[in-house]
């Protein structure tokens, strides 16, 4: 099996990757470990909660203990399946703020700040919504579009967060992005848009572009200090496909570092402490990870409908026939339907603060579970962590997982933060718009107020927002993992191009960002071709 270009991961950034370099003639093999998305649960926006946990379709990580998490295993969901996490993510889109890009430009990634970048968020997008189209696009693959069933609730906590302070915001990805307003989704019609529905499967019709499910890739193959292919697994069978021009790694914070390090490229101590043969000592492969770590304020809602009742019956099946016939109603829900961008103190260049609300509230017994009273939570996300962590190989072996160290509120100032954002969700919680319709916070509850108690309560329940970045960081210094061109430092034909690239995490949501990191990257391989 040969090709041009080799892309590993058909996540959100491989299908872009597989769809964008196989435009032009070249041939392109894309290998993705899991299986065709073929599950209807993953096509159903609100099906979210039924493939979440489902070991077929996902990698099933936990952290390792830690003491500043209360020494929780905490679940890192990611996907393994066609579309990767994108596949079974909340379908929220969030570009981040102008600041994140040209803080990247400003560390040395040239090529990347604000304006350079934007390009490639209005080239993937077609946005089906009102906005500024200086800074959305219309004409690309990745359809987003507002909610078109908004309950009560919703307007309710956008009233509530004007009348708290926050300005209403009517575009969240447009010129600006602070303020509070409603959310956007990767939506096609009524079901979910991931990129292997929006890109790879127009592209799939293609001659030249070939796509192995089931391909679960076990070393980069190496010619010196050059990568020329790579050798793959499918059950038993142990497989090779070289690439004439490049392999492109795009398996995510998690797997992208974990393939380089089983390749023979990172840290060399480590390496070899496990036996691997050291290709190249990249020092920094693994390390800059960071996440999105996040708390819920909870209320019971009285007088209002939420999810929890929606998502019983008899009202789940009148939810049925709404989006069987009409593409409406809570099927087409995403996890957050509005949100506010603030800081936590003033003197700040941009928000650091997200506070994402949705018109239900969860079991805090069984993970993913909908409690059965009406609730409504905001969940409180310090935007820009300041906390590292890594994640590093295990073993030799390469199904052996690695360990997950994110090192959450590990830098103290990540606790001000959200210590800051709990406070700012209590005030809106506290607006007349919502307090009419609250019978009280569920959680964290009337004894968590002054530093200590919020502290203790944001170790012992604080959990990913499914964000992970950065453990194949971009730059140009001696622990930067990827140059300015995503090129892999000292080893030819070798790129990753993913979430694992950011030298810092976006203020929001990731999957945007990763897309756009794609279509940069499919953008300057095929520009390097030339």
């Amino acid at each position: 099996m040969d090709a041009d270009y080799v892309v590993v991961g058909a996540g959100s950034a491989g299908c872009v990757l597989a769809a964008r370099l196989s435009e032009d003639g070249a041939r392109v093999v894309l290998l993705e470990a899991g299986p065709k998305d073929r599950n209807p649960f993953i096509h159903i926006p609100a099906g979210v909660s039924r493939v979440f946990q489902r070991p077929d379709l996902n990698w099933g990580y936990h952290t390792e203990p830690e003491a500043a998490s209360d020494r929780r295993p905490i679940f890192w969901p990611r996907g393994r399946v066609l579309g990767g996490s994108g596949a079974i993510n909340g379908m929220l889109y969030v570009r981040g703020n102008r600041a994140d890009y040209d803080g990247w430009a400003q560390m040395g990634c040239r090529g990347w700040s604000y304006d350079d970048v934007l390009p490639f968020f209005k080239t993937s997008e077609r946005y089906r919504g009102q906005g500024d189209d200086s800074v959305r696009g219309r004409d690309g693959p990745l359809e987003v579009r507002d909610y078109n069933t908004i309950l009560p609730l919703t307007h309710f906590f956008v009233q509530a967060a004007q009348q708290a302070g926050f300005a209403f915001n009517p575009d969240l990805n447009g010129v600006s992005q602070e303020g509070v307003g409603y959310s956007q989704m990767t939506r096609l019609g009524r079901l979910r848009g991931s990129t292997a529905r929006t890109y790879l499967k127009p592209a799939r019709r293609r001659a030249n572009l070939r796509v192995e499910t089931e391909a679960q890739v076990t070393r980069l193959i190496m010619d010196g200090r050059r990568c020329v292919g790579v050798a793959f697994r499918r059950g038993t069978e142990e497989h090779q496909v070289r690439a004439a021009r490049e392999v492109i790694v795009a398996g995510g914070a998690i797997n992208s570092p974990h393939l380089l390090h089983i390749s023979g490229i990172g840290p060399a101590a480590h390496l070899s402490s496990l036996g691997v043969d050291v290709v190249h000592d990249l020092p920094g492969v693994g390390e800059n990870l960071h996440d999105h770590y996040v708390v819920r304020v909870s209320h019971r809602v009285r007088n209002q409908v939420s999810i929890n009742q929606l998502s019983r019956m008899p009202r789940v099946a009148r939810e049925v026939v709404k989006w069987t016939l009409f593409g409406t109603g809570a099927l087409t829900f995403g996890i957050t339907s509005a949100q506010v961008f603030c800081r936590s103190r003033e003197g700040l260049e941009s928000p650091d603060i997200q506070l994402l609300f949705t018109p239900s509230s969860y079991d805090g017994a069984r993970f993913g579970s909908l409690e059965h009273e009406p609730g409504a939570t905001i969940v409180v996300c310090p935007a820009r962590p300041s906390s590292r962590g890594r994640v590093m190989a295990t073993a030799a072996d390469p199904l052996a997982k690695p360990a997950i160290r994110p090192n959450y509120l590990g830098d103290p100032d990540d606790l001000r933060v959200m210590r800051a954002g709990l406070h700012h969700a209590r005030r809106v919680f506290a607006a007349p718009a919502l307090a009419d319709h609250s019978a009280g916070e569920t959680a964290p509850g009337g004894g968590v107020g002054d530093d200590g108690t919020i502290d203790a309560f944001a170790r012992a329940n604080g959990t990913t927002l499914y964000h992970p970045v950065g453990t194949c960081r971009m730059g140009e210094d001696p622990m930067a993992v990827v140059d300015s061109r995503l090129r892999v430092h000292g080893i030819d034909g070798l790129r990753v191009a993913d979430a694992s690239i950011m030298p810092v995490i976006s203020t929001g949501n990731t999957n945007a960002p990763t897309i756009m990191i794609a279509e940069k990257a499919a953008a300057m391989i095929r520009e390097d071709a030339g």
